[in-house]
């Protein structure tokens, strides 16, 4: 049998009993860092032998660990953190398990993903997770392109060394969206930065984040307006310049740079 672990995001107490038994008891932990999932194991006493299994080496390690499995061994599965093959090791073996008719199953458990978006406090009907994006822009860009007009919220991974470039990209992509920007979940430090992107936002840039964006909505019906009409509604209706500029790029899901340009043009023209 091979056990898929969920494992904690952050607190190492946000584990199940079902999981450390599990752990205890298979002949083998497969983990994508053997340093990383020893100090779970230390935590609870579990001495069970473990193998890397990551993303350099999930082809090279596959043959070995199917044979076990054929031979009668039970193998757990674990990813650093949360739930394996979610943006994170698990696809290979999986696959590989249902092709030789090998038994496999999920042990529950945390997934960063899924504790984002309630944390975001947007809309969790339905939620997409696309993991982390792709690290050439062109690719970026394919890669979103087919969830710009997605009604369902958007879930991201990023990184401490990507996080300000990946919002500036999903601003520029999704315009001024609402977006709950999230840290070091479970853990005592858990922040939880929300506002729309494009804003400023106080981020602490430490640890790992999962960004929570808001799903395309319904076409205003100030979007039949050409751009300086819009523009014009926000402000007869008594708003500053900058706030009807923030209005009308969220109603158009567009960056503001585009409605700012229109709107120092509409001034200029007016004096």
């Amino acid at each position: 049998m091979l056990y898929i672990v969920a494992t904690p995001i952050g607190n190492l107490d946000e584990i199940t009993l079902r999981a450390l038994e599990v752990l205890k008891s298979v002949d083998l932990i497969a983990a994508e860092d053997t340093r990383h999932t020893a100090v779970l194991l230390a935590k609870y006493g579990i001495s069970t032998r473990t193998v890397a299994y990551h993303k350099f080496n999930e082809r090279a390690a596959l043959d070995s660990l199917t044979a076990r499995l054929k031979a009668g061994e039970n193998i757990a599965l674990v990813s650093d953190a949360g739930m394996p093959a979610v943006s994170d090791p698990g696809h290979i073996i999986i696959d590989a398990a249902i092709e030789n008719g090998i038994e496999f199953t999920v042990v529950s458990g945390a997934c960063a993903a899924v504790n984002a978006a309630v944390l975001s406090g947007l809309d969790t009907r339905t939620f997409t997770v696309l993991g982390f994006l792709p690290e050439k822009s062109i690719d970026r860009r394919r890669f979103v392109e087919p969830y710009v007009k997605l009604p369902s919220t958007l879930v991201f991974y990023s990184s401490v060394h990507d996080i300000k470039k990946d919002l500036t990209f999903l601003y520029e992509t999704f315009g001024a969206r609402r977006v709950a920007v999230c840290r070091e979940m479970t853990k005592k430090f858990e922040t939880v930065v929300r506002g729309r992107l494009g804003d400023e936002l106080d981020i602490i840039e430490k640890g790992e984040f999962v960004v929570v964006v808001e799903g395309a909505s319904a076409e205003s019906e100030l979007n039949a307006l050409d751009v300086e009409e819009h523009i014009r509604h926000y402000l007869d209706a008594g708003l500053e310049q900058k706030d009807a500029i923030k209005k009308v790029a969220a109603d158009r899901r567009v960056a503001k740079s585009e409605i700012y340009a229109a709107a120092v043009a509409m001034k200029e023209r007016e004096e």
